[in-house]
């Protein structure tokens, strides 16, 4: 029996991770970790989320929940990261993170845990969005420079970061491919007179409405020609699947750093 703590318990993802696991018979919760000002401390998990009492209460003391996990999910907030990840480290407990919008000092916190604990992160824990950015990198590789980029992501009304992580993850991936660093030719902002397309740029749009969880389309635009490639989420209960799926695999590995992609074998 696979057992798993969630961080960010709570929230939406700690919500359908929870019902994920009430379909499957190899799996047991044996954390549930919430912020330090929820109302629902000490309550149980289960319950507070809708899937019947499982025995385990809700706690803002991420060392203590992690006791007799082998694997923890994180979905929480950038600024837990840290915490998180040096309480996985003190319990020699594996690690499946999926929190967006993660800047320089988490990343360097993320390599640093991956030397003594296995850690996974992934800006989207999706199959298919992971099989989709697959496909997306060979699309590039196969069109060349001579194709522009637009990157167009959708997401509910309610999502802090933007452009969405996978959106960044999907820009890095093509600027990859064209050997450049995404941050020398990512174009985030279009107002007024900014003059002609700078070649080789990589452009990002945003739509933030109503409660869409997550749309992806990338646009190849050539001279005579255009390829869009969609990925559309339409319940978070992909990420869940995928993130349990990362946990699955991630349990019993050496320490280091994976992404989906070494789940899926891309």
């Amino acid at each position: 029996m696979l057992k798993i703590t969630i961080l960010g318990a709570s929230g939406r993802m700690g919500q359908s991770i929870l019902r994920c696991t009430k379909e499957s018979t190899d799996i047991e919760i044996v954390g549930a970790v919430t912020e330090p000002d929820d109302a629902a401390i000490g309550s149980d998990v289960g319950e507070v989320c809708g899937v019947g009492p499982l025995n385990v209460f809700l706690t803002d003391d991420c060392e203590s929940a992690l006791q007799n996990a082998d694997v923890a999910i994180d979905f929480t907030l950038p600024s837990a990261t840290k915490e998180n990840i040096r309480a996985c480290v003190a319990t020699n407990t594996a690690l499946v993170i999926g929190t967006t919008g993660l800047g320089n000092e988490e990343s360097k916190f993320l390599e640093s845990g991956a030397k003594k604990i296995p850690l996974l992160y992934g800006r989207n824990m999706s199959v298919g969005m992971n099989v989709f950015m697959d496909l997306v990198s060979r699309t590039s590789k196969s069109l060349g420079i001579d194709y522009d980029v637009e990157i167009t992501e959708a997401h509910h009304q309610r999502k802090v970061d933007s452009p969405s992580g996978t959106a960044i993850a999907l820009g890095e991936l093509i600027a990859e491919t064209r050997g450049d660093e995404l941050t020398d030719v990512a174009v985030y902002e279009r107002h007024g007179d900014v003059g002609a397309r700078t070649p080789g740029s990589i452009g990002f749009s945003v739509i933030r409405a109503g409660n869409i969880v997550g749309d992806h389309t990338v646009l190849f635009g050539g001279p005579e020609e255009c390829i869009e490639l969609t990925h559309r989420a339409v319940d978070r209960m992909a990420f869940a699947h995928g993130a349990l799926r990362a946990a699955r695999w991630l349990t019993g590995r050496k320490a280091g750093f994976y992404t989906m992609a070494n789940v899926l074998d891309l």
